[in-house]
């Protein structure tokens, strides 16, 4: 049998004081936890554990699984160049297909993010590698990174590097990539990086392009984003449309501070090595488990439970995997 979400609602007006109130005192839903294995920018010469091959992330997200995600926010890599982000289907098929193999029930999100200097069609290429779920950018995305030296016995080596870009997420763009979801059968993962992506929440909604409910992330602290505190994330809360599941992300240092936010208010939470490459100060991290572990930890203290892969997908409006019934 399916398990099946609370019979509380999995979604809510998040600010609404009476509804969190109920919600403290009933039981809030179960948390999704989603785990960003791998980014599509550092590598291993940011820490030694970030997965970069096919193999490496079926087996960090197998380890992330076994921890408590559910779904599992990805990066292919191109194969030819680890320091490059993936740009083709076959690419994308290798992971997605050993992902699978060792997690059967994980809720696969590829990323049309991409990496540095794609165009927009290469990072449309992953919505052709069968995922659930993929991400789509509400604003323009504008980044100034220093990367590290990449040296040997490291594969594909390199010099230090600044990477200065904007990638132009238009209207016309979002548009696109909606239309893209709608044809395959994908769920967008909304993601805002400030107020501003309610509008175009609102219009996404008004030419029918997304359905609720809508899986809505909010990215805080990145750059060019709005500043990871609790005033701004109740803020851009109030503006999101009825019907709305949460999911909050912290970068860097404001990783666990924000994921616990969103615990405690009643969201779902993202965690791993794309957003946060250390456990605590001056510590990196050991894997995507350690950090999967420790929000399940907090989750469990806070009273929420953890959402099995099937529990999730009754949150969030997909269908049951095949076999599952």
């Amino acid at each position: 049998m399916v398990e099946s979400a609370p019979a509380t609602p999995a979604y809510w007006r998040y600010t609404d004081a009476e509804a969190f109130m109920d919600r403290v005192k009933n039981g809030m839903p179960p948390v999704i936890v989603c785990c960003a294995c791998n980014g599509g920018i550092q590598g291993k010469e940011a820490n030694e554990n970030l997965p970069e091959t096919a193999d490496e992330i079926a087996e960090s997200v197998h380890e992330a699984y076994l921890a408590g995600a559910s779904m599992v926010h990805v990066h292919a890599r191109d194969p030819s160049n680890l320091t490059r982000s993936a740009a083709t289907r076959d690419a994308w098929v290798e992971v997605n297909t050993k992902i699978r193999r060792r997690c059967p029930e994980i809720i696969i999100n590829n990323s049309t993010g991409g990496g540095p200097g794609m165009t927009m069609d290469e990072r449309l290429a992953c919505l052709d590698a069968g995922p659930e779920v993929a991400s789509l950018n509400l604003s323009p995305e504008m980044v100034r990174f220093t990367l590290k030296e990449r040296t040997t016995p490291l594969a594909c080596p390199r010099p230090a590097l600044v990477f200065d870009e904007c990638v132009p997420w238009s209207y016309h763009e979002i548009r696109r990539f909606a239309a893209a979801f709608v044809e395959r059968g994908i769920k967008p993962e909304l993601e805002t990086y400030h107020p501003g992506g309610a509008w175009v929440l609102k219009y996404l909604i008004s030419e029918q392009l997304i359905r609720p409910p809508y899986w809505v992330q909010t990215v805080m602290g990145y750059q060019t984003s709005s500043y990871p505190t609790v005033d701004n994330v109740l803020q851009m809360l109030r503006d999101f449309p009825d019907e709305t599941v949460w999911l909050c992300s912290g970068i860097g240092p404001f990783q666990l501070a924000m994921t616990t936010l969103a615990l405690l208010v009643g969201g779902h939470v993202r965690v791993g090595l794309e957003d946060n490459l250390y456990y605590r100060r001056g510590e990196p991290a050991k894997s995507n488990a350690q950090l999967v572990e420790r929000v399940v930890r907090i989750a469990g203290d806070l009273n929420r439970t953890i959402a099995t892969p099937a529990q999730a997908r009754a949150i969030l409006g997909l269908p049951a995997l095949a076999g599952t019934t």
